[in-house]
């Protein structure tokens, strides 16, 4: 909770910062907002290192490959930037650059989830068998 409060606080002042400053100056209201936004990544990143810890727990126990762990981090990972970025894009006045991005990231993502399809396969496979 008081990491959301810090965030939210973050937010707002960079919000309107970067509007007083978009008048005159919209280049540094495009760094304003990137410092911002990197500042608040890093201080979620405490809580993604959490969610992975984790999720590697859950599938030690499960009895289930730590491999499989790789392609759900790097879709999640890969969705996060995704998204970022073409809002950063968009922010920037790009809306037509965020729309590549996106889908570009899309299919990245769906690369990266590609071992974790066939290990599913496999598993459902062996299951029916």
């Amino acid at each position: 909770m008081e990491a959301m409060t810090k965030l939210a606080a973050a937010g707002v002042a960079a919000a309107v910062l970067s509007a007083v400053l978009k008048k005159n100056t919209p280049e540094l209201a495009l760094l304003l907002t990137l410092a911002a936004g990197l500042w608040m990544l890093a201080l979620a990143a405490d809580g993604l290192r959490a969610v992975v810890e984790l999720m590697g727990d859950l599938i030690r126990q499960a009895g289930i490959s730590e491999v499989l762990l790789e392609p759900v981090v790097k879709t999640v990972a890969l969705s996060i930037l995704t998204k970022v970025t073409g809002e950063i894009c968009r922010s920037a006045g790009e809306g037509g650059l965020a729309a590549f991005i996106e889908t570009a990231g899309t299919v990245i993502a769906l690369v990266a989830a590609l071992p974790l399809v066939g290990a599913v396969a496999q598993l459902m496979g062996e299951l029916l068998v």
